[in-house]
């Protein structure tokens, strides 16, 4: 059996390039975005409001207009060959933008009609099934919860069988436990050979589901890499140093370590890069004992993509 190659060393299905956005008003929504989206993977844009992620969106799917650059999407450009892109793309938006009395069935099935595809009962009822709607394919749209109407915006979007799906923040007002739910629905569908591209504001949701992590704020990507490699090329790696005893200020002999004292003054942080080859914590220890200070207790803590986005965008503004 021949081995799957990781999603990062795939040909791209979707390439951007110096893609801009400007509107009437002057103001610069997107500025030169270059990107690569690969076959199989599950990319998470992450950005605070008006960063640009949806209007990223909006342009690849084709329904807002560039200033200039490209998008090609399996090959075909998006705004020369808009038919066939657009065929090979799902979009979920933010909004729950769905009819309320129809069934959810017929909702799925004529979305798929709309895209030209054939009827296909068997395949509709497939993809309720896969997205635990088939005991509610005759319920009117208007008596599922939030969560389920979500998911019938997933089953709308798949229902021409896309090889791309653009997720714009789909756990938006949704709870912890459906969010939940949703991200095994998404793995399914990247198992299934789909490519998957989400917003979000949910750092965790990143953190649990990507392979890879994009950071875009005031229309510009600051970083984009795997998701480990993020984290270990940007995180911070901290050694808490608990005292047996209180100290007003951090002894003259430490100093040159950047310890930070905390408010108790019974705790000394030391924050290292995980990848050098000597961290300087050997050192320190001897030197925090030869100081003359008792040791209570250790312990390390790693910092998240939370920290790195806070820092991102904080350093960007």
């Amino acid at each position: 059996m021949s081995e799957t190659k990781p999603a990062h060393n795939r040909a791209p299905i979707v390439k951007i390039r110096g893609l801009t956005k400007t509107y009437g008003n002057g103001h610069s929504a997107l500025k030169d975005v270059n990107l690569d989206i690969h076959e199989g993977e599950i990319l998470a844009v992450l950005g605070p409001n008006g960063a640009g992620k949806t209007t990223l969106i909006s342009i690849i799917c084709g329904l807002v207009n560039a200033t200039g650059g490209s998008v090609t999407v399996g090959g075909y450009d998006h705004v020369k060959q808009y038919r066939q892109s657009r065929e090979l793309i799902g979009l979920v938006p933010q909004e729950l933008a769905l009819g309320a009395f129809e069934l959810v069935e017929n909702t799925v099935a004529l979305s798929r009609g709309l895209f030209g595809k054939p009827r296909n009962p068997e395949f509709v009822n497939s993809l309720l099934d896969k997205l635990s709607l088939v005991d509610k394919a005759d319920s009117p749209v208007n008596r599922l919860s939030g969560g389920m109407k979500r998911r019938v915006l997933i089953a709308k979007a798949l229902s021409h069988e896309p090889r791309v799906l653009f997720l714009d923040e789909p756990t938006a007002g949704v709870d912890v436990e459906l969010r939940k739910d949703m991200w095994a629905v998404i793995d399914e569908l990247r198992a299934d050979g789909v490519t998957i591209i989400l917003t979000t504001h949910y750092i965790e949701e990143a953190e649990a589901i990507a392979d890879r992590v994009g950071v875009i704020n005031d229309g510009e990507i600051l970083v984009i890499d795997d998701k480990q490699a993020l984290m270990d090329k940007l995180g911070k790696k901290q050694l808490v140093i608990e005292l047996r005893e209180s100290i007003a200020s951090i002894p003259a002999p430490l100093e040159h370590y950047s310890l930070q004292l905390n408010s108790a003054g019974d705790a000394l942080t030391f924050t290292y890069d995980v990848r050098a080859e000597r961290t300087g914590i050997t050192q320190l220890l001897n030197a925090v004992q030869s100081a003359g200070l008792g040791l209570k207790d250790l312990s390390t803590s790693q910092s998240s993509l939370e920290d790195i986005f806070v820092n991102l965008v904080a350093a960007d503004s």
